[in-house]
């Protein structure tokens, strides 16, 4: 899963970007990997793991990662090069979703780009910004197709969506929201990797006051919730800096930290939920002496696919499932035990994949 982190200047991203991923580095024996200075990968926290590692010794755990990339220089005007612009809404359109951080607390010490604090206009900014990046993308194709167009049904149909899709953008609609007709339609839709299209989360950056109650009293988020309601988009209120602080922390202290401010989960652990909730994730979980690992799917995989995860031979050669649920696989203490229980299930190519579940896969090729 890769996700893009968003927003103006003085709101807390960078904030959040540098201790989200120095959080994820140190709180599990995975490498923390910086592919560039605005790319970092963090692993998907999952107590699962360790007690299935244990069951079975494993020699290695490899938990799902989760890739951000800090999407610097968007200001008003980025689609036309301002700031840093077209550089960095270029690498928006490799992500699955974005994570828009929107600043909810007055600070006179940080000043705004815009003067003032007021979160639903400093979306409407970004949004407008992604907008005309994607007219940009859209107009350049309906120019291509156009001259190609001729006495081509598919072509012709292909620039009646563009134009549609053009002027619903300009109406200022997001793509994510606009109705395709048929399956051509989607086909197409897909092509474009718009950025309007992609999934968001918003996260409020409130302050440490406003963190035990979630924001509950704070005029700004309550503002963000209604407006992320409407939009089908997920929210979670995140303070940046106590999340810098709790990234310098080892585990223990973290968990004492949290405990004292009166919170259950850190601002990494909320954004996972929230994007695993929203672009529909689930993991299945694989065990042996070897390794112990995490394989995230989405919601409704069936088990030849989830196989393929893998690799494509498990797919293509997929002859049946193992599958004993994580629950019932630790309160029997073993697999043998959960086998002679009848908890393992023996499942063909339309069984569906759920959270939790523990597979071993035998295919042949």
């Amino acid at each position: 899963m890769k996700l893009g982190i968003v927003g103006l200047p003085n709101v807390g991203k960078s904030t959040l970007f540098n201790s989200l991923t120095k959080a994820g580095a140190e709180s599990a024996n995975y490498p923390f990997c910086t592919i560039d200075p605005n790319v970092g990968v963090v692993t998907v926290p999952d107590e699962r793991l360790d007690r299935l590692a244990a069951l079975y010794n494993s020699a290695k755990i490899t938990p799902a990662v989760i890739e951000f990339v800090d999407i610097a220089g968007l200001v008003k005007g980025a689609s036309k090069g301002e700031g840093l612009g077209n550089q960095f809404l270029a690498n928006i359109r490799e992500v699955d979703a974005i994570v828009h951080v929107v600043r909810c607390f007055e600070d006179s010490n940080i000043v705004h780009v815009d003067g003032s604090i007021d979160p639903l206009r400093d979306i409407e900014t970004i949004n407008l910004e992604l907008i005309f990046s994607d007219m940009e993308v859209l107009e350049r194709r309906l120019s291509k197709q156009k001259r190609a167009s001729y006495n081509n049904k598919e072509i012709a149909k292909e620039c009646d969506l563009i134009e549609r899709l053009i002027a619903f953008l300009e109406a200022g609609n997001l793509a994510k929201n606009f109705e395709l007709e048929d399956e051509d339609e989607e086909a197409f839709f897909k092509e474009y990797n718009l950025l309007t299209a992609k999934p968001v989360i918003f996260a409020a950056n409130v302050t440490e006051d406003d963190l035990a109650n979630d924001g509950a009293d704070n005029k700004y988020v309550q503002a963000v919730r209604e407006f992320a309601e409407k939009e089908h988009c997920g929210v979670f209120v995140i303070c940046a800096q106590i999340e810098q602080e709790i990234s310098e922390l080892d585990d223990d202290e973290k968990k004492m930290f949290l405990e004292d401010l009166g919170l259950k989960s850190s601002g990494l652990d909320k954004l996972i939920s929230a994007s695993y909730s929203l672009l529909g994730l689930i993991s299945y979980l694989t065990a042996g002496e070897t390794e112990t690992r995490a394989w995230t799917i989405t919601k409704g995989t069936k088990a030849p696919q989830a196989a393929g995860k893998i690799h494509s031979d498990f797919e293509r050669g997929f002859i049946k499932a193992e599958v004993v649920s994580y629950d019932d696989l630790i309160n029997c203490g073993s697999y043998n035990a959960a086998k002679e229980k009848g908890l393992v299930r023996m499942e063909g190519k339309e069984y569906v994949v759920k959270d939790g579940d523990v597979i071993l896969f035998r295919f042949n090729v």
